[in-house]
């Protein structure tokens, strides 16, 4: 499979799960809307990253994906965006661990704050 292939499948299926996240969140799923949000993340960055380079960091931290990217636009001003997001950043990597692991259960609220970081954070990754 090619670099380009394997982007492409990483960008569907983040999008899949961003549009998973907004079901679950419909069904009142609130743990793996969370989960799903954070795999959005991840794998958006990790379209990106492949792109741009061919390859990606093999983790699971937004924020080290994010910064690698930022190092790729430094035009796009992502650390601008990164300290102006860190709490949602840090929630939404952390949903990777506590969705799957702790026994916390997320409230409607903050999953509804967290889609709508998720369209934030969609419309500064896509545009780069």
């Amino acid at each position: 499979m090619s670099s380009i292939e394997e982007a492409e499948i990483l960008r569907e299926r983040a999008y899949a799960f961003l549009r998973n996240a907004k079901r679950l969140f419909a069904e009142k799923e609130y743990d793996l809307a969370a989960f799903s949000i954070e795999q959005f993340c991840q794998l958006i960055l990790k379209y990106k990253l492949l792109i741009k380079t061919g390859t990606y960091p093999r983790t699971h931290s937004l924020l080290r994906l994010l910064r690698e990217l930022a190092k790729l636009a430094p035009e796009k001003n992502l650390t601008k965006f990164i300290d102006s997001e860190i709490m949602f950043l840090t929630r939404v990597e952390d949903a990777y661990i506590v969705s799957r692991y702790l026994p916390r259960r997320y409230e409607r609220r903050e999953v509804e704050e967290l889609l709508k970081f998720a369209d934030r954070f969609r419309e500064v990754v896509e545009d780069i």
